[in-house]
């Protein structure tokens, strides 16, 4: 999985529904590299399904790690891009720019450690992140 994997994630949680064609837009390909990016991910398992949901929010499941990370950007890194950029991650459930020492506070969701690992080399590696401080909320 890589960035662009990610970003096409966050667009298929806002909405299952969202055609090739709208994805390949919103992340800079094709229509045909989307699909083909979206099958993929469908045949790998990272994405196991599609489903409906009734007026109700989407419960937390009991094995997924909750947590909050403070974020400051490198000094080249645009604030505003870095927002749209992080957003757009399939773990990221909201981001706010905030005061004090850090520029971000990003309240996310993953599966287990290795994927929260995984998010925060691809915060640094991938979105200009200088450093970030990492709570996990235990309920």
């Amino acid at each position: 999985m890589d960035d662009l994997d990610d970003r096409i994630l966050g667009i298929l949680l806002e909405d299952g529904r969202a055609s090739f064609s709208a994805i390949g837009r919103a992340v800079g390909l094709s229509t045909n590299a989307a699909a083909a990016r979206v099958r993929r991910l469908e045949s790998t398992g990272v994405i196991a399904g599609y489903r409906a949901v009734l007026g109700v929010d989407e419960p937390i499941r009991n094995d997924a790690i909750e947590a909050f990370i403070d974020v400051r950007l490198r000094s080249e890194r645009d604030s505003d891009a870095f927002l749209s950029w992080a957003r757009a991650l399939a773990s990221v459930m909201d981001a706010a720019h905030v005061t004090g020492p850090f520029d971000y506070h990003l309240h996310i969701r993953v599966r287990d450690m290795a994927a929260l690992d995984a998010l925060l080399r691809t915060l640094k590696k991938d979105g200009g992140v200088e450093q970030t401080s990492t709570t996990i909320a235990l309920r």
